[in-house]
């Protein structure tokens, strides 16, 4: 966390810099199946990020060696664009992008029935279009519904959001600049039907009432995010549907 130049943060009214209250999330929008070459793909925004992800597979490994006789191997890459910062960003990969990267594998591969395809590899692609703070939970989310749309079986989707602390105050869905001003972190992903937690970080010091209090925050705010996840491949398939139904109708000749 950066308190070198702090701002800010809250107003009188307890209001937030973009005017948010404390426990709301940053508006979201979500979108399935918006790239027809990939396998699987969804597109999030959610404040000012912008974050597309794709999926390839299960497919045949490769190189051979990295495959595995009893299950398929998930392989992830979280990629931030040049411009998707305010200084350009080199596009060779940071070590942040390779850690992100694992974060993200990490909390997807708890619900992917990855035995179901053994000697496979499942490539998952993360891309960072635009960033605003909690980017890696934004992509959580999206990549879920990603394999979801790939047709890749899953326990459930998984959600992702994080909890931080600003002027002492605990914030849900940190944007960029809480993140960096801020003085705590709290970074979850959840699986509401299960009832599991496949991530937990934490940069910067809570007490424990407040870690409780922000855990309990972040997993009310997964439980959203994944009622939103159902909707958006519910309308992508009430779309097909709709289409087929109007391949489906005769033509009327007047």
């Amino acid at each position: 966390m950066q308190n070198k130049h702090p701002e800010k943060l809250l107003d009188e009214k307890g209001l937030r810099v973009d005017g948010r209250r404390l426990d709301q999330l940053r508006p979201v929008r979500l979108e399935v199946g918006i790239l027809d070459k990939a396998n699987g793909s969804a597109y999030i925004e959610q404040g000012k990020n912008k974050i597309l992800a794709a999926v390839y597979g299960p497919r045949e490994a490769h190189p051979k060696h990295i495959a595995l006789p009893d299950r398929a191997v998930i392989r992830c890459r979280y990629h931030m664009a040049p411009f998707s910062v305010d200084e350009r960003k080199s596009p060779a990969p940071s070590r942040r992008e390779l850690e992100l990267s694992k974060v993200i594998r990490e909390s997807l591969e708890p619900t992917v029935l990855t035995d179901l395809y053994p000697r496979t590899t499942i490539d998952l692609f993360v891309e960072i279009l635009q960033s605003d703070g909690g980017s890696r939970c934004a992509g959580i989310t999206a990549a879920s519904l990603a394999l979801a749309d790939a047709g890749i079986p899953m326990r459930e989707l998984v959600a992702a959001c994080a909890v931080g602390k600003v002027q002492g105050q605990l914030a849900l869905d940190l944007s960029d600049i809480e993140d960096k001003q801020g003085e705590a972190d709290l970074p979850v992903a959840y699986m509401p039907n299960s009832n599991l937690v496949t991530l937990l970080q934490m940069d910067g010091i809570l007490t424990l009432p407040e870690f409780e209090k922000g855990l309990n925050m972040a997993i009310e705010a997964c439980k959203t995010l994944h009622t939103m996840q159902r909707e958006a491949l519910k309308n992508k398939y009430s779309q097909i549907r709709e289409v087929a139904e109007e391949k489906e109708e005769p033509e009327v000749i007047a």
